[in-house]
């Protein structure tokens, strides 16, 4: 019976996000004159809007450690990548942010339009020595701004349990700006699945790493080290407390 509400509640869910946005999509596109921090403030509330529909209609919330570690400047995140949750929450835990992402992801109807107006780094993988270029141009840019920088450092979703190469592109920008480098760590894939439909009610634990200081260290270093705590920290948080 739990799993029919599960699907019940997924194909609620889904409707409503096909729903709002296309509608929301407007009020983006309106805020597209305003400076970039005041439309991201406005972009962002999409975000808001689906967090608490999840929670309402699918039982799925969370819970962070670490909150303490958030340095008070802008940072570079290099997270865990699991599902499409953290793309969204993560909007609501750290401060005003833009996203190191692949450019197809801007083609997407109406979720990569708005996408596209919220100031992201958006890399051609194809040329790893433009990319990574790039990443620090924009890089210095953004944090100046006093956006911080989300990079998701597996660069694609990972089943849980999983590991992917991590790949040099944070790291890279972390020593070439010298901005704090924040590890994070959740298991919103034991919740809301790569491609999965189905949404399975629960508490995600995300946990915030102290921020590391990348002055005089060699991107690789960097990388090695973020990787060892989000792995290490994984293994202490992984494990499913979905309500089935």
């Amino acid at each position: 019976m739990n799993s029919v509400f599960t699907v019940l509640r997924s194909t609620l869910y889904s409707l409503l996000q096909i729903i709002i946005t296309p509608l929301y999509f407007l009020i983006i596109l309106a805020a597209f004159p305003l400076p970039p921090f005041r439309r991201y403030r406005i972009t962002s509330g999409w975000a808001h809007i689906m967090m608490f529909l999840l929670r309402l209609i699918c039982g799925i919330r969370y819970r962070v450690i670490g909150t303490e570690h958030i340095p008070a400047v802008p940072s570079i995140v290099l997270s865990k990548h699991q599902s499409a949750w953290e793309t969204i929450a993560f909007q609501q835990i750290f401060p005003p942010q833009v996203w190191v992402l692949k450019k197809e992801l801007l083609r997407v109807p109406f979720f990569g339009w708005g996408l596209a107006l919220t100031s992201p780094i958006a890399i051609d993988r194809s040329s790893r020595k433009a990319a990574l270029k790039q990443i620090v141009d924009q890089g210095k840019d953004r944090l100046k701004q006093g956006f911080w920088i989300i990079v998701f450092p597996e660069g694609t979703r990972i089943a849980p349990g999983k590991k992917g190469k991590y790949g040099i592109g944070g790291a890279w920008l972390g020593t070439h700006t010298g901005a704090p480098v924040v590890p994070v760590a959740h298991n919103a894939g034991e919740f809301w699945g790569k491609n999965s439909f189905l949404k399975l009610p629960g508490t995600i634990t995300v946990s915030i790493g102290p921020p590391i200081n990348p002055a005089e260290m060699e991107p690789g270093d960097l990388n090695a080290r973020v990787e060892s705590w989000i792995e290490a920290e994984m293994a202490l948080i992984g494990g499913r407390t979905a309500i089935m």
